[in-house]
């Protein structure tokens, strides 16, 4: 009787070595679908510098009803008086550059280009900042330019549909739209709803908002959140109706996009190529009530969000 001998097949292990494993380009968790640099109205500057111009003291502009037969009463003289030292808004850049050594693009770019990679996740990270910027910038972030007048803190506890209408008050010149973070957004819709007034949801940009009357609530993680407490920010946007305007340099060397642009800075000596990666843009508000915020929202996280 024969010894019967035990068969063997080829391992799981041993068999990958010859297949192709499908890849992915790379993967970043901190990108964000950034709505605020979608929903603003972008205006292109010249020489970097937008001068917002105002009027000053527009109550005293003069009209008058003339009653019975014309002439009877002198029509009021009258003129329109302008700032003579309007505000100037300068450009900022947010500004990296990214080494790639010649070794590794030119070796490891299959499938995936190891250059477009690099740049695309930098240039991510770029636009990211830029969002944050344009609503916490000391100089021309959002948060810095809403005036004392245009302040309102929430009447009690979460952001309720009362300080919500109360917010909208402020900017009731045709809206745009109400940004706040993510857990604003949530501690209303759950106000709203335990109230009996469900927030109706609208798409736009293939996003799904809540809004109220009528208006969007779009997040923002870049909005605060301190002690438990965010703030909601009320917008009109476009020239046309005197309200926010996001402001960029067209016609850059090596434009990318609207502001940006990417410019090959040479290799040195170590074989390590560079690129400068600069993105040009500031915000203007044009009148005070294109803007008003809602301070003290309580979102219920009692931590500190960077």
């Amino acid at each position: 009787m024969s010894e019967q001998t035990e068969s063997q097949a080829l391992g799981d292990l041993a068999a990958r070595q010859l297949a192709n494993a499908t890849k992915t380009v790379p993967q970043l968790d901190t990108i964000t679908p950034r709505w605020l640099l979608h929903l603003l109205a972008w205006v292109p500057v010249e020489a970097g510098i937008y001068r917002v111009n105002r009027v000053i003291n527009a109550d005293q502009v003069a009209a008058s009803l003339q009653v019975g037969e014309a002439g009877e009463e002198p029509l009021p003289a009258t003129f329109v008086d302008y700032q003579t030292n309007p505000r100037e808004i300068t450009l900022r850049s947010i500004s990296t550059i990214l080494d790639i050594h010649t070794r590794v693009s030119d070796l490891y770019s299959s499938p995936h280009d190891q250059v477009t990679q690099q740049l695309r996740l930098t240039i991510e990270t770029v636009k990211e900042r830029q969002e944050f910027e344009l609503i916490n910038n000391p100089e021309y972030g959002l948060l810095s330019q809403v005036v004392p007048e245009q302040t309102l803190k929430t009447i009690s506890g979460p952001p309720t549909p009362d300080d919500l209408d109360a917010l909208l008050t402020k900017v009731w010149k045709t809206p745009s739209f109400i940004l706040t973070h993510p857990l604003g957004v949530a501690a209303f819709g759950r106000e709203a709803t335990r109230r009996g007034v469900p927030p109706v949801t609208v798409n736009l940009y293939g996003g799904q908002f809540i809004t109220w009357r009528g208006i969007p609530i779009v997040p923002s993680d870049k909005v605060p959140v301190t002690g438990g407490k965010t703030t909601f920010i009320a917008v009109r946007t476009g020239e046309e109706r005197q309200g926010v305007v996001g402001l960029f340099q067209p016609g850059l060397v090596g434009e990318q996009a609207p502001g940006l642009s990417v410019r090959f800075s040479g290799i040195n000596r170590q074989a390590i190529a560079s690129y400068l990666v600069s993105l040009y843009s500031a915000l203007a508000v044009l009148t005070d009530d294109a803007l008003a915020v809602l301070d003290a929202a309580e979102v219920g996280v009692f931590h500190e969000y960077d």
